[in-house]
């Protein structure tokens, strides 16, 4: 289990919190300091739900430098090159199991993908 974060998000830190409440102790990958590769975007675009460039944040204001706002969905291609060379503008938080992976907004997504376990069991 990896979880593509950044510190400075609430949503990221919220999602971590979820999962560690949980019992959950994921691979946590600070993407700024550890931009994805290729091969690691164009895995998780596989394993994401949804159109490529929902892995953008196309409402962050970097993302005026690369695109016009009005421009139709991003292709694949187009979503990979902005990512790796700028990871700041990458949907936050991911997280990515062995069974997928998904934009955990809210948070709470994060039990789409695995359980929520109870103290009580």
């Amino acid at each position: 289990m990896r979880l593509y974060h950044n510190e400075q998000c609430s949503k990221s830190r919220a999602a971590l919190a979820l999962l560690r409440q949980a019992g959950y102790e994921p691979t946590v990958i600070d993407y700024i300091d550890q931009p994805p590769d290729t091969a690691t975007l164009d895995r998780l675009l596989n394993l994401l739900d949804g159109e490529p460039d929902t892995l953008v944040r196309r409402n962050d204001p970097g993302f005026t430098d690369w695109a016009d706002i009005d421009e139709p969905p991003l292709e694949r291609n187009r979503v990979i090159e902005i990512l790796t060379v700028e990871p700041a503008l990458m949907q936050r938080p991911i997280l990515e199991t062995d069974e997928g992976a998904i934009i955990a907004r809210p948070p709470e997504r994060v039990f789409e993908l695995v359980a929520e376990q109870s103290d009580d069991a």
